[in-house]
């Protein structure tokens, strides 16, 4: 059994925010499986499926970001999934926006549902997909960045990437693997060529 999470903020207010790029991820993945409606579940909002004959569940966790361990711990715990079978989408103020980072394991990088997850397992062994969303320029701050709009360029570069993920999410579902990698959006490669 396979387990993918997106991490975000619930609510209205907080759709479309670099903060939510983790829903964003999971409901485009669920898109692109054909898969449709959420059950509440584990505090999550739950969808499940079986890909290659293996049962797979996609949530986002309902408990506000900094308590996204509560959510993981409970559904990883009740269906016995191993935490190399986990994996948890997240943003990442330390990449720039059509920037993504694919890592087996590691710690939180400061991010605090990570930390809320690790704490909860009591692992950090799961696998990560980390979605740059930048740091603000100048004296802005960084909750009003994270929980701010996209500017129209940054929302291009991110789907960009975003549509590279959903192949690396769905190859780890169909065969189990999932390699060390990082990703930019085409527009990205071109310029730094």
């Amino acid at each position: 059994m396979k387990l993918v999470a997106g991490l975000g903020n619930p609510g209205k207010e907080y759709e479309g925010t670099p903060h939510n790029i983790g829903f964003q991820v999971v409901d485009l993945l669920l898109e692109e499986l054909g898969l449709t409606g959420f059950q509440q579940k584990f505090h999550s909002k739950l969808c499940r499926t079986t890909i290659k004959g293996e049962a797979c569940i996609f949530i986002k966790p309902q408990t506000y970001m900094n308590r996204s361990g509560l959510a993981l711990a409970e559904c990883a715990g009740f269906y016995k999934i191993p935490v190399e079978n986990i994996v948890i989408i997240s943003d990442d103020l330390d990449l720039q926006p059509g920037r993504a980072r694919l890592r087996n394991g590691g710690g939180h990088g400061g991010h605090n549902g990570l930390r809320s997850i690790i704490e909860s397992l009591g692992n950090s062994s799961f696998r990560r997909v980390r979605c740059g969303i930048g740091r603000p320029a100048g004296k802005k701050d960084v909750v009003g960045h994270v929980l701010g709009k996209w500017s129209r360029a940054e929302e291009k570069l991110v789907r960009s990437v975003i549509d590279v993920v959903l192949e690396e999410l769905i190859r780890f579902l169909e065969t189990s693997q999932f390699e060390n990698s990082s990703f930019s959006a085409p527009e990205l490669s071109k310029s730094h060529s």
